[in-house]
């Protein structure tokens, strides 16, 4: 039988490790993907949120509300990104009439409502709830209101509307802040 000297298998361990890929370095990091795609902590909200497959409406909707260099600040901001699936949701036309430049004030408050100033992981928002009888209420950089819940196993969020989401996917750490991915828009009063 050959034996293997403890010094080789750390050779070839630290190898495999400094070879792996970054989507591994990731996941090993505690980030999720994305619809898939790699969300490395080192970059900031905006940088990730272009490279997302599934939030291109977002991304269109904070270029046209002036917001890119906002959210590429320091920050740290606790974004709630929703998903193209859901601004799907929103009436027809509704979208293409938010971005258009006369727009930009409206498209503002709306995106504004889904940024809470710092960073708040989603166990820390859940953990609010729960001690203060299932809702913790916060203001957003618009000055509107996000109270938060628990939903099922997740995090719920409740808009000025009345509105809800669902947390789908929590605690992706940016380099100025954390998105949490919801599957509504979450619209102020």
């Amino acid at each position: 039988m050959t034996r293997i000297a403890p010094k080789a298998i750390l050779l070839a361990a630290a190898l495999s490790l400094a070879a792996a890929p970054a989507a591994f370095a990731q996941m090993a990091a505690g980030n999720p993907t994305v619809g898939g795609a790699a969300m490395p902590a080192s970059r900031n909200i905006v940088e990730n949120a272009v490279n997302s497959p599934i939030h291109k409406t977002l991304v269109a909707a904070v270029k046209a509300a002036g917001l890119v260099d906002t959210l590429s600040g320091r920050g740290p901001f606790t974004v709630f990104a929703p998903t193209d699936a859901a601004f799907a949701k929103l009436p027809a036309g509704t979208v293409d009439e938010l971005v258009k430049p006369a727009n930009k004030a409206k498209l503002t408050k709306i995106l504004t409502a889904h940024a809470v100033p710092g960073k708040h992981s989603a166990g820390e928002l859940l953990g609010k709830a729960r001690a203060n009888g299932g809702r913790y209420a916060v203001k957003t950089v618009s000055g509107d209101t996000l109270t938060f819940m628990p939903s099922g196993q997740g995090l719920g969020v409740m808009d000025e509307s009345g509105g809800t989401a669902v947390v789908t996917i929590a605690d992706v750490n940016q380099s100025n802040g954390v998105i949490h991915v919801v599957n509504n828009v979450l619209l102020p009063k």
